[in-house]
């Protein structure tokens, strides 16, 4: 039998250091030859999605956050270098508690990233809600570096972000895993959820932050379970990286080791897919 290359659309959930577990799911795909032909994202999903969308493939994306997080005076330095000004700019001195969400992702990002969406190789979308209307937005046009922040701001730990007549706040309080946002339904959806398993852990009580931030997990999962009810995408992944805390991402090797199950669960499911049941382009 021919096969043929599927078009596909790719959606990238939230949950932090738990994100990591994407690029995993990107090198998957890159083994296959296949380029998406719409990038969704949410929260590190959007982060990730948008890299992947400029032309970073998996394998660069591995080698670029191992850099980030496998010395943390390596990501101070970036952070902050010699520049005294970059703690004002990330610090919200009224609100101290809370990160400058733009300042922070700036000196993160690398510099394969352009300004503008429309810079990108790949149609990518990313996923905020709107704090007082209680509304998903999607912003896919206009700036990129705005938009990832918009999409990851955690409250009580980044600011909300002001884009347009929006002010925004992560996007996982309306969409954890955004495969539902994709206009073209004949395109093959990849779905990854990185939410994580419920720990299985008792006896321990959190501190107020992990209350915070774990408590905003609980949601995003319930939330997604939901979503799958009603609508399924055509490939549902889930890594398995529910023991590692959101701020976990010094963690990156087992956070990676932990998402191999996942990535082999994906490359079978392509496999299948090209060998099978083409879809035509």
């Amino acid at each position: 039998m021919t096969s043929s290359v599927p078009s596909i659309a790719l959606a990238l959930g939230g949950g932090g250091a738990r994100g990591l577990a994407h690029i995993k799911i990107l090198q998957v795909i890159d083994e296959f030859g296949l380029t998406p032909k719409q990038i969704s994202g949410t929260s590190m999903g959007a982060l990730v999605g948008a890299l992947y969308a400029c032309g970073m493939s998996g394998n660069e994306l591995e080698l670029y956050a191992k850099d980030l997080f496998h010395k943390r005076t390596e990501l101070l330095k970036r952070l902050y270098g010699n520049r005294p000004d970059r703690w004002t700019s990330l610090i919200n001195l009224r609100t101290p508690a809370m990160l400058n969400a733009p300042a922070f992702f700036e000196m993160m990002m690398p510099n394969e990233l352009p300004e503008t969406f429309e810079e990108l190789k790949i149609s990518f979308s990313a996923i905020a809600t709107d704090f007082y209307t209680h509304e998903q937005v999607i912003i896919n046009k206009g700036l990129i570096m705005p938009a990832i922040a918009a999409s990851s701001a955690l409250p009580a730990l980044l600011k909300p972000v002001q884009i347009e007549n929006h002010v925004l706040i992560d996007g996982g309080f309306v969409n954890p895993v955004p495969y539902n946002i994709f206009a073209d339904k004949d395109l093959f959806t990849i779905a990854v959820d990185v939410t994580g398993e419920p720990a299985r852990l008792a006896g321990k009580i959190p501190n107020s932050i992990d209350t915070l931030i774990g408590a905003s997990q609980i949601m995003l999962r319930s939330l997604t379970n939901a979503m799958i009810k009603t609508e399924t995408p055509d490939c549902f992944i889930q890594p398995k990286v529910g023991r590692f805390n959101v701020l976990d991402y010094f963690k990156i090797d087992d956070i990676f080791e932990a998402s191999e199950e996942a990535a082999e669960s994906l490359r079978q499911t392509l496999d299948k897919q090209l060998t099978i049941s083409p879809v035509e382009i």
